[in-house]
């Protein structure tokens, strides 16, 4: 009798015995090779460009001279792929370089830069994920009731609304006509906490009425794909209020969706602030970055494109991480 032939596949003995800690690992080298794509767009794109920086920094009547000497300076005449080695090189290391147009450091702007968008956005999603949730299971509560078509109502107008409309809207009501909100929110690094808190005010309720309409409704659709399932009926004859069985049966087993959609709506707080950082001129990586790109500035470009995106990559692997384990027939495998 022949022995078993060997698995073709290196590894899938692994993958049996520990499909959890297979499936994260996996997900998180994914996520690696997505973000390495990803910087050869940011760079290459970038590159494909029309213009050039050294024309743009001195203007249309400068000599081809004194062109090229600015490019010798900056190196742009080395081969493409010389300098993408050497921009991710050190990026892995934390050194984006320094600013072609202000001569200083783009990691130490970007560190000042980045703690005021990740200070925003959180504070943001401080507010909006709890309040997405509970209003989530509270129209599943008062289905096709009118609460629930009260909040459906808004939560459609909020979402067909852009964020810039919605920010100008903030600024023209509560800073113009009542002077209740301060505007621009400007913040400084000796401001205290209740003060920025105050300075960050409508730039907040902005971010927080984009994303709390989509969080809320995707909260609510799946909360009602459980509520058919059989387990939901036999609370329900045991005796358990509604909101009770929503709250203890409901809400837990559809816990991976609403991690998905509140996941992608946090990237989206601390990518997508850029519309409402220069709306109201608020010193973020947003802010930042648009400045940057006016000038064609492009360490300052690349080095917001490729953070951006790896905020983004990681909020997508955690989401997915995050429902890999909530799911029971992963954690407890037979």
């Amino acid at each position: 009798m022949t022995n078993p032939a060997p698995s073709i596949l290196p590894g899938l003995g692994f993958r049996q015995r520990f499909p959890l800690l297979a499936l994260i690992l996996e997900r998180f080298v994914l996520s690696l090779v997505l973000l390495f794509a990803v910087s050869i767009l940011i760079f290459g794109g970038l590159e494909a460009l029309p213009g050039d920086f050294a024309t743009t920094y001195l203007g249309q009547s400068a000599t081809p001279q004194a062109v090229a000497n600015i490019r010798e300076d900056l190196g742009l005449n080395r081969p493409v792929t010389t300098r993408y080695v050497e921009w991710l090189g050190n990026a892995v290391q934390g050194d984006f370089g320094t600013s072609w147009a202000s001569k200083n450091s783009v990691s130490e702007q970007i560190g000042k830069r980045l703690g005021n968008s990740l200070f925003l956005a959180g504070f943001a999603a401080v507010i909006s994920v709890p309040l997405a949730v509970g209003l989530g299971m509270l129209s599943v509560h008062f289905r096709n009731r009118l609460p629930d078509k009260i909040i459906n109502i808004i939560s459609l107008a909020a979402i067909s609304l852009p964020e810039f409309f919605i920010g100008y809207l903030l600024i023209l009501v509560f800073a113009v006509n009542l002077g209740m909100a301060t505007f621009p929110a400007t913040v400084y690094d000796s401001m205290g906490f209740v003060e920025r808190l105050k300075a960050i005010a409508l730039p907040t309720a902005t971010l927080v009425l984009v994303v709390l309409a989509h969080m809320m409704r995707m909260t609510r659709a799946a909360i009602l794909s459980v509520m058919s399932s059989a387990y939901m009926e036999t609370a329900e004859l045991k005796g358990l209020s509604a909101f009770r069985s929503i709250v203890k049966h409901a809400a837990p087993n559809a816990l991976a969706p609403i991690i998905n959609v509140i996941a992608l709506n946090l990237a989206y707080l601390v990518v997508g602030v850029v519309v409402v950082e220069v709306v109201f001129v608020y010193p973020g990586m947003g802010q930042y970055m648009v400045d940057a790109v006016t000038v064609r500035d492009m360490p300052v470009v690349q080095a917001c494109g490729l953070i951006f995106a790896a905020v983004y990559i990681f909020l997508n692997m955690t989401a997915d991480i995050l429902a890999i384990i909530a799911n029971p027939r992963l954690r407890h495998p037979r």
